[in-house]
């Protein structure tokens, strides 16, 4: 290799990247496991349900056969419920067809979109295959010195990976977004790419490219007091146990409010995190 930008990160990465449980296997399901499990939700948060979630459903067909409510159990202080069902669904199309090899067939998981099916190519089968996450995408627009499309991002996340090092280059682009291409205040002393990276030796001209570029965080609204919040509430209830609908918005944190209740956790039923029994209480 002799693009002096591959190689100082990859040197950078030999001995940088976080020890992580994920990052010590190549099976492919326990993969598709973690990279479910982080999106959205920070590391630390994820490593004790990542090593319950794998005891309790070891296999693909060990979670296909598990009743949903099972799964969505073992996924609590994750958040975004929805990915659980879709885990959950994804298993039985793996445990019915086998699991997919190609970037087409990772594709056809549900809740499998561009940047997992990408992820298991590379941390599974090491096939040549160039992640793009908000951490990645920060560090491309900022080395390149201009806000980028998600077609333009793509691109330049392929043109970047140097082939044959696609477990080791995707592991260290994107620890290198997470521990020193930071959203504000980055890093850039300890950067290996910061001899080559344009917006630095531009002088960091405002604004940032990073902000507004495909894929990049721009941040979320307010958790407190939203819909997100009641139904992670309504979720926790219902592991529970069952909910009688005219406990909906207590349980929700709305008492009073059963207007609202009743059309948030009708979005329940509809993502396939709850149903309604013959009582007319909502269950898992």
């Amino acid at each position: 290799m002799d693009r002096p930008p591959q190689v100082a990160l990859l040197a950078w990465g030999a001995t940088q990247l976080r020890d992580l449980p994920w990052r010590r296997t190549r099976e492919p399901w326990a993969i598709l496991v973690s990279e479910l499990m982080l999106q959205q939700t920070q590391v630390p948060r994820v490593l004790p349900r990542y090593h319950a979630f794998l005891a309790a459903f070891a296999t693909a067909a060990a979670c296909a056969s598990a009743p949903l409510a099972d799964v969505v159990r073992a996924w609590e202080g994750l958040g975004y419920n929805r990915r659980a069902v879709s885990l959950h669904r994804a298993a039985g199309h793996i445990a019915e067809h086998g699991f997919p090899d190609t970037l087409a067939g990772l594709l056809t998981l549900p809740g499998v979109g561009p940047y997992t099916a990408r992820a298991v190519l590379a941390y599974a089968y090491e096939t040549d295959a160039a992640v793009v996450d908000t951490n990645v995408a920060r560090i491309l627009a900022r080395f390149e010195g201009r806000r980028l499309t998600a077609k333009k991002a793509q691109a330049a996340a392929d043109a970047f990976a140097p082939p044959g090092e696609s477990w080791a280059w995707n592991q260290a682009i994107m620890d290198l977004g997470a521990q020193r291409c930071r959203p504000r205040s980055p890093r850039c002393d300890g950067c290996p790419l910061a001899p080559w990276c344009r917006w630095r030796t531009a002088g960091f001209p405002a604004p940032d490219p990073a902000v507004g570029s495909a894929y990049v965080s721009g941040g979320q609204s307010p958790f407190d007091g939203s819909d997100r919040q009641g139904r992670g509430r309504l979720v926790a209830a219902l592991r529970r146990g069952p909910v009688p609908e005219a406990d909906l918005a207590a349980a929700m944190g709305w008492p009073g409010d059963m207007e609202r209740a009743a059309r948030v956790a009708a979005t329940l039923v509809t993502d396939g995190l709850a149903s309604v029994d013959a009582t007319g209480s909502f269950t898992l």
